[in-house]
């Protein structure tokens, strides 16, 4: 058979040109690097990983996004520079959240995070979790990072059911939810160690009709237990979490 060096040219110039999970996290570690970056935020990175957590989820450049309970905006500015330009980041919180005390210091937190316009492609989203005003199918991926544990801490008992039917509405076909959070032990008082317990999150996304596309150990952390809240100083942190990849079919 023989092969033409034309062809051959033309399938290496297409296989460049698709960027690898890998490359992205790879330019994603670059770009958090950043010095222009919270040095809080730097200095979480090595804990929470957080390009390799994206590269699970496979986010990446041009694809819009929402950083779901986003409080100031650590993972708003990862998905920032995940998305890249082409892209678009909404940064979501419940106004409830943004009254108060604590919810004057979350405002502030924001506006000094987005101030001067650094972040151009983010747009702020003041709305609750299952009534997010987005236009239905029109998200390629949201994520939820340590907060899932509060639908379940809610006074509404349909409040997971609200929140992932909200979730399906919004995301394209194929999209994706990432899910990370403090991993629970089954029988456990978890909503009040502010913890979820895996298998319950699973169960739950399916039976709304998600696919479970993966999970990730790359956060597991064996020394916790899982038995003491999540804010006890031994493991305020370092807890046990997991990460779960759910797809819209």
């Amino acid at each position: 058979m023989k092969v033409f060096p034309l062809a051959l040219a033309f399938v290496a110039a297409i296989t460049t040109a698709l960027p690898s999970y890998a490359q992205n996290a790879t330019a994603l570690n670059a770009a958090l690097a950043n010095p222009s970056r919270p040095a809080a935020d730097r200095d979480a990175d090595a804990r929470r990983k957080p390009a390799e957590t994206l590269d699970f989820f496979g986010v990446g450049p041009g694809m819009t996004v929402v950083d779901l309970v986003a409080s100031g905006g650590y993972y708003t500015e990862v998905l920032s520079n995940a998305v890249g330009p082409r892209g678009k980041v909404y940064m979501q919180n419940a106004p409830s959240a943004l009254q108060g005390e604590r919810g004057t210091r979350t405002a502030q937190a924001i506006d000094a995070r987005l101030a001067g316009g650094r972040l151009a492609n983010v747009e702020r989203l003041n709305r609750d979790l299952n009534d997010l005003g987005l236009p239905d199918n029109s998200l390629d991926a949201a994520v939820i990072a340590l907060e899932y544990h509060e639908v379940y801490r809610s006074s509404d008992p349909q409040a997971e059911s609200r929140f992932l039917a909200e979730m399906k509405r919004v995301l394209k076909s194929g999209g994706v939810l990432g899910v990370i959070d403090h991993a629970g032990n089954a029988g456990n008082d978890n909503g009040s160690m502010h913890r979820a317990e895996l298998e319950k999150v699973l169960a739950g996304a399916r039976a709304a009709g998600f696919i479970v596309d993966g999970t990730s150990d790359i956060l597991r952390n064996p020394a916790d237990d899982r038995s003491k809240t999540v804010f006890d100083a031994s493991i305020r942190g370092v807890t046990d979490q997991f990460i779960v990849k759910l797809r819209n079919p």
